[in-house]
């Protein structure tokens, strides 16, 4: 049926225009307009009725409103729930939350502009309004086990414990990121990010970071990483401090002071 309306169109619109120059699109769309209108009107060899009265007395009734929204291209995304609870949405480096229950479980992200939707066994299991800031934590209170006093082996005091070995101020350091957070899932991975530093600096050195950024009242992932990367666990902090008040510029015979202009 589709091939066949495709067919008749070309025959009763197309064709009558193949061979007339036009000069604007306007005038193009109104000559389609004034023989759409007539092959619409035409009646139906079989049939006592012409398109547009069988439109009217049959198929208008079943037209539904358009839609509020404009229509969203969806895309997937695999992703495994997290220990914290969250999945992780590699497009914007952002993490969502889904029920505690699923912790482990692999699941497939549908995503849009405006929504992210999680599914478990072709069931979603979590909605959210997409947030488009990196590294962002889109949480629903109701998804997370601290709320339904469920706890597995991710806890506060579990991180306390792994921090502790590494030094004093690394425990501070830890202890300092879970309390910032609303939720302590939220810092469940800020803090594990720091413990694993000393895989590659060694405990000494993260302890010594740890300190310089619990003495500046900067403890974050981010920061910790920066001194140990730059080596500035290794100076004094008062060094550091004398570094930054000394003047950028050298002394030099050829510079002039504010006197020189008066």
């Amino acid at each position: 049926m589709v091939e066949n309306a495709v067919h008749l169109v070309y025959q009763r619109i197309y064709y009558p225009l193949r061979e007339i120059t036009f000069f604007s699109l306007e005038d193009l769309n109104n000559e389609i307009s004034k023989l759409l209108e007539r092959y619409n009107e035409l009646i139906f060899k079989r049939k006592e009725s012409s398109r547009i009265e069988l439109f009217q007395a049959v198929e208008r009734q079943y037209l539904k409103v358009l839609p509020d929204t404009p229509y969203e291209l969806k895309d997937f995304k695999r992703a495994k729930v997290q220990k914290m609870g969250y999945v992780y949405f590699s497009p914007d480096k952002s993490y969502y939350s889904v029920p505690y229950r699923f912790i482990g479980k692999e699941t497939q992200i549908h995503y849009t502009q405006s929504r992210i939707e999680v599914f478990h066994n072709h069931q979603r299991i979590a909605m959210h309004q997409r947030n488009l800031a990196k590294g962002a934590y889109i949480t629903n209170t109701d998804h997370l086990s601290s709320t339904h006093k469920f706890y597995s082996d991710w806890n506060p005091e579990f991180f306390r414990q792994k921090a502790a070995p590494h030094g004093q101020h690394v425990l501070a350091c830890v202890e300092k990121i879970l309390i910032a957070q609303d939720y302590p899932e939220i810092g469940y991975k800020r803090a594990l990010g720091v413990i694993q530093l000393y895989r590659a600096y060694g405990s000494q050195r993260l302890d010594q970071a740890c300190k310089r950024a619990l003495d500046t009242d900067a403890c974050s992932y981010i920061r910790i990483k920066n001194i140990l990367k730059n080596n500035m666990d290794k100076v004094p902090l008062y060094e550091l401090d004398l570094q930054n008040t000394n003047d950028h510029i050298p002394f030099h015979s050829n510079i002039r002071g504010a006197s020189a202009y008066e």
